[in-house]
């Protein structure tokens, strides 16, 4: 990205010398690595299914095959997103269904039941990683509950209710803060213009 930036800034703008201290946690870097993989993964799967099916002994299961690929590439963004999360968990039950499918894959009347046990046992690898960014984003990413403050104890009123009363009458209000600022006789003309109305 600092890369980037200094070939699209404008003549006049201050140079990038150096990048300053990154805030992703090892979660966060391990999660937009997990996200790199799967986009990577997921492009290969849309791209090139009848290579994974006559790897695994899974030949026909091609479609299948482009729709894990675009499940990849969907938690990937997602990953790579804000949400990167929600992008995790959704990995892990990712590898829950690829595991499912591989170990169906495992069948003694599979001639490539050998590749499907390595794809297995790396899938479940990759699962148990998964599963560790995904706890450890979502223990890092809690807000702490706190319980909410109780204000039974305040009234209002720090000398009391008693105390209180009367106070407003014992201070001098200014003129320009009362209802009606305007002496007697003006408030008595006012009201006698007001109901005559304009003269013609």
């Amino acid at each position: 990205m600092t890369l980037l930036a200094k070939y699209a800034r404008h003549p006049g703008d201050p140079q990038i010398l150096s990048r300053g201290p990154s805030s992703l946690g090892v979660w966060d870097r391990l999660a937009r690595g997990l996200g790199y993989f799967s986009l990577a993964l997921g492009a290969a799967e849309l791209l090139a299914p009848r290579r994974f099916t006559r790897a695994l002994g899974l030949t026909g299961f091609e479609p299948m095959i482009r729709a894990y690929g675009v499940r990849e590439i969907g938690t990937g963004l997602i990953t790579l997103s804000t949400e990167k999360t929600t992008g995790i968990w959704g990995r892990v039950l990712g590898d829950a269904l690829d595991m499912a499918t591989l170990a169906a894959a495992v069948h003694p009347q599979n001639r490539r039941r050998g590749n499907a046990k390595i794809a297995l046992a790396a899938v479940i690898g990759v699962a148990a990683l998964d599963a560790l960014v995904a706890a450890g984003l979502t223990a890092n990413h809690r807000r702490p509950m706190k319980p909410p403050r109780s204000y039974r104890d305040r009234s209002g009123y720090p000398r009391g209710l008693s105390a209180s009363r009367g106070v407003a009458r014992s201070r001098a209000i200014a003129p320009d803060m009362r209802a009606n600022p305007l002496a007697p006789d003006q408030r008595s003309a006012a009201s006698t213009s007001a109901v005559a109305g304009p003269r013609l």
